[in-house]
C-alpha cells in the first residue's frame, strides 16, 4: 500500500491568479523520489522557466536522502518537466505574448507512486486583490463559526 504525498504551494494561490492548470511529470534521480515519498520537499520558492523548448522547475527544494551515499542528489537543482509538445507550445506562447508566469502549485504522487508536479499558468495579483482574498477568507471563516455554533 502506497502512501500518497501531497505538498502544496500555498503562497502561489495567494500571490497569483491561476488561469490554467497542467499536470506534468518530473525527471528525478533515485534518491530524489525517496525523499519526496518521505515528504521532505518544498516548492514554495520555485518557479518554471523555458530553456529552449524544454520546461524546467527551478529552485525546487528536495532534501538529501538520509541513507544516500556518494550518489545522493543536490537539494536545489533544475528538474526537467515532462509535458506534451502541444502543451509546451501553448505555455511558451502564453508566457511570451501575455507576460504570464508558470508556477508549481502541488507536488504529489499518483496511485502508481510516480511523482507529478501540478503547474499553473498564472497572472500576478495586485495588492488590492490580495486584500480582497484575505477579506473573503475572513468572512467565510466567520460564517463557518456561526453555522457551527448554531447547530
Amino acid at each position: 500500500m502506497l502512501k500518497t504525498v501531497n505538498i502544496l504551494n500555498k503562497r502561489a494561490r495567494f500571490d497569483y491568479e491561476i488561469i490554467e492548470k497542467y499536470t506534468a511529470g518530473i525527471v528525478l534521480a533515485g534518491t530524489e523520489i525517496k525523499s519526496i515519498r518521505l515528504g521532505k520537499a518544498n516548492i514554495a520558492e520555485s518557479f518554471c522557466e523555458f530553456n529552449g523548448t524544454e520546461l524546467f522547475a527551478i529552485n525546487t527544494y528536495i532534501e538529501e536522502y538520509a541513507f544516500g551515499n556518494q550518489f545522493n542528489h543536490k537539494s536545489r537543482s533544475e528538474r526537467k518537466l515532462l509535458l506534451n509538445k502541444k502543451e509546451l507550445k501553448n505555455l511558451a506562447r502564453s508566457v511570451q505574448a501575455k507576460g504570464l508566469t508558470i508556477v508549481p502549485l502541488r507536488l504529489f504522487t499518483n496511485e502508481k507512486g510516480i511523482a507529478k508536479l501540478e503547474i499553473g499558468l498564472c497572472k500576478g495579483k495586485k495588492n488590492y486583490d490580495k486584500r480582497e482574498s484575505l477579506k473573503e477568507q475572513d468572512t467565510k471563516r466567520d460564517l463557518d463559526r456561526i453555522k457551527k455554533a448554531f447547530n
